[in-house]
C-alpha cells in the first residue's frame, strides 16, 4: 500500500503546476482524498479535498479560485492543479486518504503521500 505524491518543482509567481497523488495497492476511489501543505516553519494545513463518493470539493480562502481538485478513477490518481501561484504557496504539499469524508483534522487520515515541493520564486 503506498501513496505517492508528485509535480512540483520550481515555478515563477504567476505561474502553474499540476501535482498528482497516485495510489499503488489500494483504490484511491474508495477514500476522500485531501491536500495538506506545510511551509518552512509553519504548521501544517489544509488546502483542498474531494469527497469520496459524490465529488463535492472543499477549497481553504487562500487558494479558493486558483486551485482546483480532481480524481481521474480509471488512473487511481487525484490531481491539484495550482494556477496563478503565489510565492506563499511556497510549501510541501502533501495527500492523504480518509476512509469516510473531508475532514479538516489529520489525525483521521490514514495514509499519507511522502511529500512534493512545491517553490515559487521569481
Amino acid at each position: 500500500v503506498q501513496l505517492q505524491a508528485y509535480g512540483g518543482g520550481l515555478v515563477q509567481p504567476g505561474g502553474s503546476l499540476r501535482l498528482s497523488c497516485e495510489a499503488s495497492g489500494f483504490t484511491l476511489d474508495n477514500y476522500a482524498i485531501a491536500w495538506f501543505r506545510q511551509a518552512p516553519g509553519k504548521e501544517r494545513e489544509g488546502v483542498s479535498c474531494i469527497s469520496r463518493s459524490d465529488g463535492i470539493t472543499y477549497y481553504a480562502d487562500s487558494v479558493k479560485g486558483r486551485f482546483t481538485i480532481s480524481r481521474d478513477n480509471a488512473k487511481n490518481t487525484v490531481y491539484l492543479q495550482m494556477n496563478s501561484l503565489k510565492p506563499e504557496d511556497t510549501a510541501v504539499y502533501y495527500c492523504a486518504t480518509h476512509q469516510t469524508r473531508c475532514s479538516g483534522l489529520e489525525d483521521e487520515y490514514d495514509y499519507w503521500g511522502q511529500g512534493t515541493q512545491v517553490t515559487v520564486s521569481s
